[in-house]
This record gives structure tokens, sequence and C-alpha cells, in this order.
């Protein structure tokens, strides 16, 4: 069966993408190892427009449901991991026309006439012990939508670039006491960004410190770290840690097939969600777009549906 639109992942970008490609009667599949992206482990969202508070698992839930409702023109595949993506039968009067194939984990093939990536990020970890055990119980990997959850309290930052610098300055206005650890000697961020840092009374930065275990019991209290310098461990008492080590976009089953950048982020037109390959599209966490937010995702996924939806229209007078 050949589709009118592929699209890859399952996050609030794919969510997005599948209900307005729905909407413009667009044979679509959907495929995705679950619903709700990232977001899935937030236990209190409270930066989704229209929702004082809403936990991953609801929103993750809510997304399903509603594409869902479009059961007759959306297929979806779950749990199913697209793990290649290529060209199959190009327009011989025009090269930059082609179809597609996906190719999942699951030994299946998809084919479509154009397809939107939505496969989001995954955060990049520190790996150390405690780190997974208590992921949603103090160990946060978004300021931005976690940092009010951390209201009087003793947090950790690590990272010293700017995302951990833009984490300890989403942190002002809500913990006590903000630690920021850099593995290196010195932190790696903007100046102006440093200058902003340093001034703040609450902060106290750790330079040359290599983490070594997330500590708690239900919920995280502590976190241990090696002074490289001295090579004295030691704990810092505290209630959250957020790990801002940047992000790796999920792009490596389009590698050569788009552009990307040198962080591997999928490069798009922001007007309208095109890539270098016409007839593919990207949304969310997986692009170029600086800002990695639920509500901008949904919103560029929007573009995407309604640029393929165009591109579908003027494929369909050429080929």
């Amino acid at each position: 069966m050949l589709y009118d639109l592929i699209i890859i992942g399952g996050g609030p970008a794919g969510a997005s993408a599948a209900i307005y490609a729905a909407r413009k009667k667009l044979k679509t599949v959907l495929i995705t190892e679950s619903f709700g992206g990232q977001s899935i482990v937030s236990d209190d969202i409270q930066n989704w427009i229209g929702e004082k508070s809403i936990s991953g698992f609801d929103l993750a839930k809510k997304l399903e449901e509603h594409v869902r409702s479009f059961s007759d023109l959306v297929d979806i595949k779950i749990p199913e991991k697209v793990i290649a993506v290529k060209e199959t039968i190009c327009s011989e009067d025009d090269k930059r026309i082609c179809d597609f194939e996906v190719q999942t984990d699951k030994g299946n093939k998809y084919q479509g006439k154009a397809i939107i990536l939505a496969a989001g990020a995954r955060r990049r970890h520190l790996n150390i012990p405690g780190e997974t055990q208590f992921e949603g119980k103090g160990v946060a990997f978004c300021s931005t939508c976690d940092a009010p959850l951390f209201a009087g309290k003793v947090v950790a930052v690590v990272g010293g670039g700017n995302a951990g610098l833009e984490a300890a300055v989403d942190l002002f206005y809500y913990a006590t006491k903000i630690y920021l650890l850099e593995h290196g000697e010195s932190l790696k961020g903007d100046p102006v960004s440093q200058e902003e840092v340093r001034k703040n009374p609450k902060v106290e930065i750790i330079l040359n410190a290599q983490t070594k275990e997330v500590v708690g019991d239900k919920f995280v209290t502590g976190l241990k770290y090696l002074n490289r310098k001295t090579n004295q461990e030691k704990i810092i008492e505290l209630d959250g840690i957020f790990v801002e080590i940047g992000s790796v976009p999920n792009s490596e089953i389009v590698k050569g097939l788009v552009d990307l950048d040198k962080f591997g982020q999928v490069v798009i037109n922001s007007k309208n969600a095109s890539t270098s390959h016409s007839g593919i599209f990207a949304a969310g966490d997986i692009t170029d777009d600086p800002f990695k937010q639920n509500n901008i995702s949904v919103g560029d996924a929007v573009k995407a549906a309604l640029a393929a939806y165009n591109y579908l229209l003027e494929r369909s007078k050429k080929y």
C-alpha cells in the first residue's frame, strides 16, 4: 500500500501532524515506539497550553486518544521503531519527486509519497548509578518544564554550557540554592549568561566535578561527585538534579538523505518545516529549531502537515 503520508514519531509533534493530516483527508501511517515523547517521564507539566497541570502519562494518553479518533484515516503502528528511511521510485521528469520506504525493527516496510520526521530527541544522560532509578523522582532533564516543581528546594544543575546556564537562570525564581557542576576547568556557555549566573548569590559553581552517583531513597537526596583536581569525593545534599548536558536528535535514520547540522539536527525551513529533500518535512526536537518545547513542536508540526498537503497537491499535478 502506498500512503499519502508517513509520520515518524508519537510525541506532541507526531500526534499534531497526524491530526492535521487526517483533517486534510490524507491516508496516513504513524509509526512510533510510544506516545508522549520525552515528556512521558514528567510528573507535572505546567506549561502545556490549556492545562494548568498535567502529567506526562496523561498528556500521552490524550494525544493517543485524539489521534485514534481519526482511525479511519490514520494507521497507527505501535510499538514500532523506524530504523531506516530511503527513496524508492523517483519521477523520470523530476528527480526531486520520489516515493519513500520506511523500514522498522519489526521487519515491516511502509511506502509513502511524503514523510514528516517527528522522531524527537533523546536526552544525553550522565550514565551514572541512580540516574535512571530517580528519573522523575528528583532527576529532571527540562528546567523550563520542571523548575517550578522545585520551589523552595536545593538543586544541582550538571553542565556548564549554555543549556546548564539557562537551566540555572530558570531556577533563580524557585530554588533556594543552586549548585552548578562543570566537568571542565571553566564554564563553557556564553559570557553574558555566565555573568548572569555568577552574580546570583544562590548559585555555587563547582568546577572539575565528575558526577559519580545520584543518591536517594524514594526520591533524590544527594549527588556524589569527584573533584578531578584533588581526587576527593563529596556528596551534596539536595532535592533535585537537572541534567543539562545536551540532547541527541533521533536523526540517524535520515543521515545522507536530508541535510543535518553539526549537532545532527535536521535542518528545516522555518516557514514550512521543509527539509533539503523534496517531500520530507520535519518538526519538533529532531530539528534545528532552537526552542525545544512541546507547544512549539505542535505548531511546527501543523506547518509540516499543511506543507505536506500542499506538496502532495502539487505532486498530483505532475506525477
